[in-house]
């Protein structure tokens, strides 16, 4: 779990370590009481996204909050090994990009407008797709590479 990093609250004063690899502010952590924790959403357009499932309290944290969210991205290899560094790109019946980003873990909770996209899935030289509506309750897209 090394170039992780994590800040908690504790009683009011933020406690943080820092790596060389990873800016401290894109693991911006809340606090999910009786979960753990939950990566901070991020905004990109019309849409947010947090990424992560690192280390098993994070990991129940996010797969607890998958039913909060229209829909959720897991990523895996085809033995079950989760993923991390997974290039994705969620675009609109139209053809437009909704949400480019790469993943930094194998969990993703999005929220979008209601609709029909298209979710695209890229790492090691491999490319997934799959077609999602969202809008009707949560759903999850799983990618196995």
């Amino acid at each position: 779990m090394r170039n992780l990093c994590v800040q908690r609250l504790f009683r009011g004063a933020a406690f943080a370590c820092a790596c060389a690899a990873v800016p401290l502010a894109s693991y911006a952590q809340t606090m999910n009481p009786g979960t753990g924790t939950l990566p901070a959403m991020k905004v990109q357009g019309n849409a947010r996204f947090a990424c992560g499932g690192i280390g098993s309290d994070e990991s129940n944290a996010m797969r607890a909050a998958m039913k909060d969210h229209p829909l959720a991205l897991l990523f895996a290899r085809a033995d079950g090994a989760y993923l991390a560094n997974v290039d994705v790109t969620i675009k609109s019946a139209g053809g437009d990009t909704a949400l480019a980003m790469r993943a930094s873990g194998p969990v993703c909770l999005v929220d979008l407008p209601a609709g029909r996209y298209t979710v695209e899935a890229a790492t090691e030289g491999v490319v997934k797709t799959h077609t999602v509506n969202v809008g009707r309750g949560s759903q999850t897209a799983d990618f196995r590479f």
